[in-house]
């Protein structure tokens, strides 16, 4: 019986088999595509009341968002009472126009509160967010 000796190829390069190479990247690319799927947009959602002598304003202003379940953000920003009042307070923001954006399903007394505070401040520029009827 005779064995055959493995010789180098004339290149001495051996052969790279990417076979296992594919499959990781398959592996990858579908891991990724299924994680991201997953990944949400933040924001709040608020259903406006409909009012048809609402006007636009173009001025930078204090955004107060209460929603639904009646949680405050003030600038996007989750926060009480407390931290309305210590915002509100600042010198800046008392010159600044206020904007409540409460969803229509929200509590009245909690839209009361906020205003009350506002002009417990002396803030006297506070307008409540509605979309336009047409």
């Amino acid at each position: 019986m005779q064995f055959r000796r493995h010789t180098k190829s004339s290149s001495g390069l051996d052969p790279i088999n990417i076979a296992p190479l594919v499959d990781v990247i398959f592996q990858l690319l579908i891991f990724f595509m299924l994680s991201s799927s997953f990944v949400f947009q933040s924001g709040i959602k608020v259903k406006l009341p409909k009012a048809i002598t609402s006007e636009v304003i173009k001025e930078e202003n204090l955004i107060i968002t209460l929603t639904s379940e009646n949680v405050l953000y003030i600038n996007s920003k989750v926060g009480t009472m407390k931290d309305l009042k210590k915002e509100l307070g600042k010198k800046e923001n008392k010159e600044r126009l206020i904007l409540i954006k409460a969803d229509r399903r929200s509590s009245l007394g909690r839209v009361i509160d906020i205003w009350d505070l506002c002009r417990e401040l002396g803030i006297e520029r506070v307008n409540i967010a509605t979309n336009q009827e047409k």
